[in-house]
């Protein structure tokens, strides 16, 4: 729950939605990659493809990847394992 709430504050000073500021901050981080988020209704597909509008400037993502860096994660994240 931290990094949900810490992304509903950047979000909101964005004017967005965390979903958005999440895939904001992998367009910026991974210029060469595609995030292919899951939908199951129209809504959220219309919020992750306007998450492309959203744009974070250096300074924003510098701060964001700050913060993310102060939360511990518990549990595996990746694919390697499999």
């Amino acid at each position: 729950m931290p990094i949900v709430e810490m992304l509903r504050e950047f979000a909101n000073k964005k004017n967005s939605t965390p979903a958005q500021i999440s895939l904001a901050w992998m367009l910026h981080k991974y210029p060469n990659v595609v995030p292919i988020p899951g939908s199951k209704n129209k809504e959220r597909i219309i919020e992750n493809l306007t998450a492309s509008q959203v744009e974070l400037t250096d300074d924003e993502f510098t701060a964001l990847e700050t913060e993310l860096n102060k939360c511990r994660v518990y549990g595996h994240r990746g694919l390697g394992g499999f």
